[in-house]
């Protein structure tokens, strides 16, 4: 019994293991939360993109979910709440009060369910943060409980993880963006990231010398540590740190939904109980159990799954045609990740204004629907919202670099605006047509740019900005234009 604990169990990794499950509950809960609160405007019945349009053009083998057996408004809003509640009982440590074979089904429920809305989730879930809590939550399913010693190999693919998240992460803008390469593109990305943050006014005034030091820091981060991840203790512990160092001023920094928070939570996996001491004395672990063999061979298995589905992202990772945050496999078990191998140099935005005058005119009064974090109202300094994530608000930072990313939504989220649809309506900030909607609406596209601090200072206003053209002209209920 000793030998098998020896060679299956990372007897050193229980405080790793701990604060990786923990984490990753809390995660979990985040997502189900926002899924809930979002899908009826966005993917339900009379949402933007309906979900029984899209699996209804789109088959099971494509896109493997619940809702390709079954889908009703009322299903999916118990699946999202079943998540949060589910999620809930893990952070507070349920896996580890039953047996281990129960364990496994309680991480697998929730992998099972936020696989399933990822995969009818269209256009709104795709991001690599999705196809990231899938892959981590797939593993997280094979790490035990208190009744068993960490697997090995879990926490070694964890590591794996990681890896190919940062290094994939460094490569990509390396190869991308000349600005990676001569230092400056912090210069221009504090401002014009999808979803400032409440600091990121303050990080784009830094001095330039720090923006150059701040990339630096990044190449280091995600091109050189990860390789450390996989040095013995307490070495691996110390990349970890920087790695959730890094992850922190990326947090302080903007709004990346769960990305950060995710990475965090896979660091602190890497922490080993000897290097916990050092910070918690009183630390103790409990002594694992030899594994039984169903457990052993499930996670042999899953390990050897693991390591075929990375033939592909392992080869995406050394080609000179690197793709960017994609799956190989219907259930996102090994994805490739990566961000902003380009940054843009300047901030567009596309203002929703509408007028309920029957026939518009240039004296016609236009007001300005404000959404929940994207830039509107010049005055109003941006919040914090991630881990949470506001899906059409990001969708709107995409639409105005290009039309091509709104067509399958942005007309449908007009003509909802101008039919008041209540679903639609709570994804937004505020509605200035609370009696009656608008006749009219239409999207103007301005630039938008921090103010100075000369500026903050005498108007309060945290942006300025200035009319750039019309992005979509006036559109109502009797005439359906498409964005040009």
């Amino acid at each position: 019994m000793a030998d098998t604990v020896q060679w299956f169990t990372a007897s050193g990794d229980w405080l790793g293991r701990l604060a990786f499950q923990r984490g990753l509950a809390v995660i979990y809960l985040v997502a189900f939360l926002a899924a809930a609160r979002q899908f009826r405007g966005l993917l339900g019945t009379g949402g933007l993109t309906p979900i029984p349009r899209y699996t209804a053009r789109t088959g099971f083998r494509q896109a493997p979910s619940l809702f390709q057996l079954h889908y009703s408004d009322r299903f999916f809003a118990a699946t999202c709440w079943g998540g949060v509640l589910l999620a809930a009982g893990l952070a507070a440590g349920l896996a580890d009060l039953v047996p281990l074979w129960a364990a496994m089904l309680l991480w697998a429920l929730p992998w099972a369910l936020q696989v399933s809305i990822l995969n009818v989730g269209q256009t709104w879930y795709g991001f690599g943060w999705e196809s990231l809590l899938a892959e981590v939550g797939f593993l997280a399913i094979f790490t035990g409980n208190d009744h068993s010693g960490p697997p090995v190999l879990v926490m070694w693919l964890l590591r794996w993880l990681i890896f190919r998240l940062e290094f994939g992460a460094g490569l990509i803008k390396m190869r991308g963006d000349r600005c990676w390469r001569n230092l400056t593109c912090l210069r221009y990305h504090h401002e014009t990231q999808p979803m400032p943050g409440p600091f990121s006014w303050f990080f784009h005034h830094l001095p330039d010398r720090l923006h150059r030091a701040e990339v630096l820091g990044n190449h280091f981060a995600q091109l050189v540590v990860p390789f450390v991840l996989f040095a013995p203790q307490p070495v691996a512990s110390v990349a970890a740190a920087v790695i959730i160092v890094t992850q922190l001023w990326l947090v302080a920094s903007g709004n990346f939904a769960w990305l950060n928070w995710l990475t965090i939570v896979l660091a602190l996996s890497v922490f080993d109980d000897h290097t916990a001491r050092l910070v918690l004395p009183g630390l103790t672990a409990p002594r694992p159990a030899a594994a039984p063999g169903w457990y052993e061979g499930l996670v042999l298995a899953a390990t050897a799954l693991v390591v075929v589905l990375s033939w592909q992202p392992a080869r995406n990772l050394i080609s000179r045609d690197q793709l960017m945050n994609s799956s190989f496999d219907p259930l996102h078990l090994v994805n490739t990740y990566g961000a902003f191998g380009g940054i843009t140099r300047r901030r567009y935005e596309i203002v929703i204004e509408g007028t309920g005058d029957p026939a518009p005119t240039g004296a016609s009064e236009w007001r300005e629907y404000q959404f929940r974090g994207k830039p509107g109202e010049p005055h109003r300094r941006p919040r914090q919202f991630a881990p949470y994530h506001l899906r059409l608000d990001w969708l709107m930072w995409f639409a105005a670099l290009s039309p091509r990313y709104a067509e399958p939504w942005l007309p449908g989220f007009l003509q909802a605006l101008l039919a008041g649809e209540a679903p639609v309506l709570r994804l937004l900030r505020s509605n200035p047509f609370a009696d009656a909607p608008p006749v009219w609406v239409r999207a103007q596209l301005y630039r938008y740019r921090y103010t100075s601090w000369p500026e903050l200072r005498a108007t309060g206003a945290w942006w300025q900005r200035s009319f750039e053209r019309e992005y979509l002209a006036p559109v109502t209920l009797r005439a359906k234009n498409r964005v040009t």
